[in-house]
């Protein structure tokens, strides 16, 4: 919008961003937020268009129809790619495998995509002279430090031993033969070869590593806004449980602790790196809500309880049942134990903090599932059936 400032008072000019992946949780409210609040043009960029099609349809009908257009390609082996590059300013890679339970189950599709199709969009970024946004994760970090004390060891407690900061905390990962650090490890390099062009060739970059952004349209509940098979993250599953009235499967007992931040929040932050690449270029940035700590099982009994007042049905008398992590990821998986971000960085340089707290921010997620839920329901029942 006319006469917006960036966060040293300049003039914030509009430009034409090349978004990967614009069509998925994170890339459809990153649309929306840059159709409503800027002047930015998007080429969005995926294989599927139906979390931002109330942006593309009906054609011609919105403010914003002339900024924003969709390419259905996949960036594996189309040609196009380093057009779509080459004429706008500034690439947002959002593209990736990102759903744990593929990592043990599909190790080479998880490295190939987060790894070897992530090549071509640094080289044509750093050969064209386009900045980049190139989105990571929070599991670059693996195991915190203190997760290898014993149990009771007092240092466990001390947050230099699993508060992860950006600049300053080791990437630890489990063996070989788990396969689940398959993703972490396709990111981290793919980090380190975006850090190294930014070193040797002057690529303009920003990396974000996001501590589980939540909120509606995220992941998928199998069967109603994705496909039939398949696990989701966490929050997904246990929003299917609820949904259709299951124990929710509590992994190991539930122990891991993980934070929490809502979609809106984090997407405020992306909003700030990209209006503001004096200070964002070259950083890598926690996106997290420290204040939002749960462990697995506390925010199960959290959904639940928020379900609940969301839905008006009552809890199951048996809310939760136990399951070994072999029995419900597979061979080859392993956890870290603790996800805390250190958020000194992001806060000095674009002055971010999260607002929503974790009941907020999940009523909002589970209010938007239930809705969208019976939707589904609904008109799978008003199918007409097929008569011989």
């Amino acid at each position: 919008m006319a006469g917006r400032l960036d966060l040293d008072g300049k003039p914030i000019k509009a430009m034409k961003i090349c978004m990967i992946g614009a069509g998925g949780f994170i890339g459809s409210h990153l649309c929306e937020k840059l159709m409503a609040e800027t002047d930015h043009e998007v080429v969005a960029v995926d294989v599927y268009n139906d979390k931002i099609r109330h942006l593309l349809e009906p054609p011609g009908q919105h403010p914003w129809s002339n900024r924003i257009s969709f390419h259905r390609l996949n960036i594996k082996h189309d040609p196009r790619l380093e057009g779509l590059i080459k004429s706008s300013d500034l690439t947002i890679n959002l593209a990736a495998i990102c759903t744990p339970a593929d990592y043990n189950t599909r190790p080479l599709d998880t490295i190939y995509s987060n790894f070897i199709d992530a090549l071509p969009v640094v080289k044509y970024c750093s050969e064209n002279q386009k900045r980049l946004i190139h989105f990571s994760t929070c599991e670059v970090y693996g195991k915190t430090i203190g997760s290898f004390l014993p149990k009771d060891h007092p240092l466990r407690q001390e947050p230099e031993f699993y508060v992860l900061k950006e600049d300053a905390s080791p990437c630890i990962f489990g063996s070989i033969e788990k396969q689940r650090w398959s993703y972490a490890c396709a990111k981290q390099l793919i980090e380190r070869l975006i850090y190294a062009e930014g070193a040797e060739n002057g690529l303009e970059f920003t990396i974000v590593r996001p501590f589980n952004w939540i909120g509606p349209r995220m992941d998928f509940i199998p069967g109603i806004d994705g496909p039939s098979e398949g696990v989701p993250r966490v929050l997904a599953c246990f929003s299917n449980n609820l949904l259709r009235r299951e124990p929710l499967k509590l992994v190991d007992g539930g122990q891991s602790q993980r934070t929490f931040v809502y979609i809106k929040d984090a997407i405020e932050a992306v909003l700030l790196m990209i209006d503001n690449p004096a200070r964002a270029n070259s950083h890598i940035f926690n996106v997290g809500n420290p204040n939002n700590e749960a462990t697995v099982r506390q925010l199960g009994e959290m959904m639940t309880e928020v379900y609940s007042k969301v839905s008006g049905e009552p809890a199951l008398e048996v809310p939760t049942i136990d399951v070994s992590s072999k029995e419900f990821y597979g061979e080859g998986y392993d956890d870290s134990d603790k996800r805390i971000p250190d958020m000194t960085i992001i806060n000095k340089q674009l002055g971010w903090n999260p607002k929503t707290s974790l009941w907020d921010l999940l009523e909002s997620t589970l209010t938007y599932q239930h809705r969208t839920y019976a939707e589904a329901i609904k008109k799978s029942i008003a199918k007409p059936v097929a008569t011989s």
